[in-house]
């Protein structure tokens, strides 16, 4: 099908993803600046203290990685069946980070 915007899901998922993180790393007082600060901070805090599950940080991780490429790469795109699969997964990585975000008494 012509017309499909696949670099642009993966966009979106990894926005998606982004503004879930930084709230949470917001609401926990950890300042950052960079896309990969937050990636970072995220992966420090949460990930490796076991807070948020390890798969839905290499989730993170990649969605990082898949966004640059798929804004920043030359003749690249993403397919369909690159990008669908990754719909339920990032809901869950917004619900964990939510879910953790909800426990943070400010």
């Amino acid at each position: 099908m012509a017309n499909e915007k696949w670099n642009a899901a993966i966009n979106r998922l990894y926005y998606a993803a982004y503004y879930a993180v930084s709230g949470l790393l917001a609401k926990a007082g950890v300042e950052t600046k960079t896309h990969a600060g937050i990636k970072t901070q995220f992966l420090l805090h949460f990930i490796k203290t076991g807070k948020i599950e390890m798969h839905l940080g290499k989730l993170y991780s990649d969605l990082f990685d898949w966004r640059q490429k798929g804004d920043y790469g030359d003749f690249f795109d993403f397919k369909e069946e690159d990008v669908r699969p990754l719909v339920e997964p990032v809901r869950a990585l917004i619900d964990a980070v939510v879910q953790e975000a909800n426990g943070i008494d400010i």
